[in-house]
């Protein structure tokens, strides 16, 4: 079977330049190393970086690269932490920023048509301005495309009462190996007729075939929205009030944990409003109407009464995005407690989040690393950082041993090694922990269907 090219041929530059004119396409050293790295730091030098503008050169590219076996690595803001983007079998490199037109927005239809290199944010600020709304809202929303989030099938704080990408994209144009164009659903709310190839392909991470299109599903614009910031003196009381508003018959639009580890590195990177001996904190938002958010608030403050609580803090329209921020930054004020960071997001099933943060920290405390968690308790998703110093004897090699450990306790507790993020590179050798046989199988069948000489993301677990 021919392998992949070391490097472009005369011919391949001349192919690509000619499809590609201009800025479309690069070749030199100094922006070749920059496409190569992603947010995981991981890094691999392209052959060539290309910039379609269109479908038509997206499908002459890949059936170029079909014939010439030449890996293709789609990329839009590279803000995944797995190593999704790295070119591990160099290849071309496929930015798909330069299409970024919202195409439609329709408020009779309830979608969004969108290319793939529209910014998250600036969608949902067009279709808000429109009275519409589209709830996925990952961590990266302000830097990442509508592309990107459909490779990984994005998440978000807003998933415990919307849920994630995958659930609002009702139909893809997708370019597969070889250049054949395809579109999969369509503008209907509901289609039953054969096997789901939308929801295949997102969370596929480029491996299957390339987005040029999306047709995506809107919600009506809540009225209003409010935000609760809660503080408890240890995890056990936070999960005590995640219990007493769920008790109380409220589904929040999010519902975000931070463990004591987490409050000591906010604490020394931005200005705090919880007291000294706060140890858990949990992030609520709701929406509704007006009338629905301040019944919703006061069933809340009720429902705290018969928990043992710190402080609480409210925050209504701007004014909440201060309780927000601190979200926002945990992940540079982690760097606070140790040089290093081995990031992971798991999750567990919702009534074991407890028992996993805790079985969290003593894997730290007994290695010698700090354990923070913080994320998505509304739906289990946890960010478990493991914060080390690599240039301290030994640390480096006992995160790790707390990764692998990590990973074994969620399995056990009935969870799974990535909630959002996905697996790339940096959690492929651990796929065999929840994955067995016959399901990699089953799933390296559909990958040569769509892509028999793998040359999609190639190096990458499907």
């Amino acid at each position: 079977m021919k392998q992949y090219p070391e490097q472009l041929s005369r011919s391949h530059k001349r192919f690509l330049k000619n499809l590609f004119p201009g800025r479309e396409s690069s070749f030199d050293d100094g922006t070749l190393l920059a496409c190569g790295v992603d947010a995981s730091q991981r890094h691999a030098k392209p052959l060539a970086l290309v910039r379609p503008q269109d479908t038509a050169q997206v499908a002459e590219l890949l059936k170029w690269a079909q014939t010439e076996r030449v890996p293709i690595y789609p990329r839009a803001r590279a803000t995944n932490k797995v190593g999704n983007c790295v070119p591990v079998h160099h290849g071309v490199v496929v930015s798909m920023l330069d299409m970024n037109s919202i195409l439609d927005i329709d408020g009779r239809d309830f979608v969004a048509v969108t290319q793939p290199g529209v910014i998250t944010a600036d969608l949902q600020r067009a279709v808000e301005a429109q009275g519409l709304f589209y709830p996925p809202d990952p961590a990266s929303m302000k830097i990442s495309t509508i592309g990107g989030n459909i490779s990984t099938c994005a998440g978000g704080m807003r998933a415990v009462k919307y849920g994630v990408t995958r659930d609002y994209v009702l139909g893809l144009e997708v370019v597969l190996p070889g250049g054949e164009v395809i579109r999969t659903g369509g503008r209907t709310q509901k289609n039953v007729v054969g096997l789901d190839l939308t929801r295949l392909m997102v969370g596929s991470a480029g491996t299957l075939g390339l987005v040029t299109e999306a047709t995506l599903k809107l919600l009506l614009l809540p009225e209003t929205s409010a935000s609760v910031l809660v503080g408890f003196k240890d995890l056990d009381g936070c999960l005590n009030g995640a219990e007493a508003v769920f008790g109380c018959g409220i589904l929040p639009t999010a519902m975000e944990l931070m463990d004591r580890n987490t409050i000591r590195a906010l604490e020394m990177h931005s200005d705090i409003p919880w007291p000294e001996g706060t140890g858990g904190l949990l992030l609520l938002k709701i929406d509704g109407s007006a009338e629905s958010v301040k019944t919703d608030l006061l069933r809340i403050e009720e429902a705290l009464r018969n928990v043992a609580v710190t402080f609480v803090e409210k925050g209504g329209g701007e004014d909440q995005e201060r309780l927000w921020e601190l979200r926002r930054v945990i992940s540079p004020a982690a760097f606070n407690l140790a040089p290093n960071k081995q990031g992971e997001d798991v999750a567990v099933p919702r009534g074991r989040v407890a028992e996993a943060i805790k079985g969290y920290h003593a894997i730290g405390e007994q290695l010698g690393v700090v354990v923070l968690c913080f994320g998505h308790l509304g739906d289990g998703n946890i960010h478990v950082s493991t914060m080390y110093d690599k240039n301290a004897p030994g640390q480096q090699e006992n995160a790790l041993k707390a990764k692998q450990q990590i990973f074994s306790l969620t399995l056990d507790l009935g969870g799974t090694l990535s909630g959002e993020h996905g697996i790339g590179l940096t959690k492929a050798q651990y796929i065999n922990m929840q994955l067995d046989k016959t399901q990699q199988r089953l799933m390296s069948g559909i990958k040569k269907t769509f892509d028999p000489l793998k040359i999609m993301n190639s190096g990458k677990v499907v």
